[in-house]
């Protein structure tokens, strides 16, 4: 799909979606304690979707979440509580992401699991078994996905979990939003250094919950009104004080790009800051909120401003290696990079002499993220229904923001 945009002047409004990460955590709950969390504002991201289906056909004995990273790590250690024959099964990307290390945790507290192609990898035979013991250790610098996927089950099992943390967090606001959804919801569970301990609970009164939208979406919008000349843009069910790691879009863009966030009663106001000056070089440590880095590293492209983005080693077991396709996809814009494990330097812009064709490697990140650069040059999506995994609308809000799809 091509798209493009004469219109430099951004003055709307936009709906988002419910928060997939929130949403996808909620639904693993909510099954647990027999459905009695009523949800607003779930998202309608198509990970969210499988994972619902998933959890809504207990019976089946082959479960496949195709792409939905979120959904195979979660449905690991909940099919563990079930003590029946499950496979976990998915695309054949999600038999490239690793999952040996929440597999080897579950065996850890006497879950019998088999890896039914390549060691340490989907698809998964999670056999009739009980759990052991409470107490299991987890490397602390691994996907904070793995960790959650424990701490959500947590509370059911009979003696509840006591989980060790080895060696230095990263992801530590997924884990906090993880601990804190769990006390919103009358769950005991808390974090003293790196020892998490969730205690047991049985009873559990109906309540409900309204979803925060995703401030991974909204990072698109940040990049759009850097790059656009004027903006004047309404985000709705955006908190001041969210649970969500990626909120902190909304400090880097003021520091970095002079966009001012207006916090206003359930919705956010992005404009410009008059006569800012953009830095010489940005410098960010992403290890809080990894998932925007692609945003920020296509705002940096647009601009031509160098920057140097470290704290990425989960971007490798993402989707793709995000890293790589970043190098790969800004040097079609004319984006010289260096890339390490963990990080992004952008060193040096030209200007291009075609249209860049963007691969998406079956990321939806890498779709949305390099959209706002039509603000600049006219771009070619590759596959523009890869971002029905999180943001099914993104290509209606752009057209309402002023960009033209073909």
């Amino acid at each position: 799909m091509k798209i493009q945009s004469n219109h430099k002047n951004i003055n709307s409004t936009i709906q988002l979606g419910g928060s997939k990460s929130i949403s996808n955590r909620l639904l693993i709950l909510d099954s647990l304690f027999e459905n009695k969390i009523k949800l607003k504002n779930l998202s309608d991201a198509e990970d969210t979707d499988l994972l619902k289906k998933a959890l809504q056909n207990p019976n089946e004995k082959i479960v496949d979440i195709h792409h939905a990273g979120t959904a195979m790590r979660f449905l690991t250690s909940y099919l563990s509580l079930q003590n029946q024959e499950k496979i976990l099964t998915g695309s054949e990307r999600m038999k490239q992401r690793p999952i040996g290390i929440l597999v080897e945790a579950l065996k850890s507290m006497g879950i019998s699991i088999e890896y039914l192609e390549k060691e340490g990898f989907p698809p998964l035979k999670i056999n009739p078994s009980e759990f052991k013991t409470n107490k299991v250790q987890i490397q602390a610098n691994t996907s904070s996905q793995y960790i959650t996927s424990l701490l959500l089950i947590g509370s059911k099992l009979p003696n509840g979990l006591e989980l060790e943390l080895i060696g230095k967090i990263t992801s530590l606001p997924y884990l906090e939003m993880t601990l804190t959804m769990l006390r919103d919801l009358g769950i005991d569970a808390k974090r003293e250094e790196n020892i998490i301990t969730i205690k047991h609970k049985s009873d559990f009164k109906e309540q409900n919950f309204t979803i925060e939208s995703d401030w991974s979406s909204a990072s698109y919008h940040y990049s759009i009104a850097t790059i656009a000349d004027e903006c004047r843009l309404e985000i709705s069910y955006l908190f001041k004080d969210s649970l969500q790691g990626d909120r902190r879009i909304a400090d880097i863009y003021k520091e970095n790009f002079g966009i001012n966030t207006e916090f206003k009663e359930e919705k956010i106001l992005l404009t410009k800051i008059p006569n800012f000056s953009f830095p010489e070089k940005i410098e960010l440590n992403l290890n809080d909120c990894p998932d925007i880095a692609q945003t920020i590293a296509v705002t940096c492209s647009a601009l031509k401003i160098p920057a140097l983005l470290t704290g990425l080693e989960t971007l490798k077991i993402k989707e793709t290696d995000r890293i790589v396709a970043l190098q790969n996809e800004l040097k079609k814009c004319g984006t010289t990079t260096k890339a390490t494990t963990d990080s992004l330097e952008l060193i040096s812009f030209s200007e291009i002499s075609e249209i860049p064709s963007i691969a998406t490697y079956n990321d939806h990140r890498m779709a949305m993220c390099f959209a706002p650069l039509a603000l600049v040059h006219e771009l070619d999506i590759q596959d523009k229904d890869v971002v029905q995994k999180s943001y099914p609308n993104f290509w209606n809000d752009m057209k309402k923001l002023g960009f033209t799809l073909d």
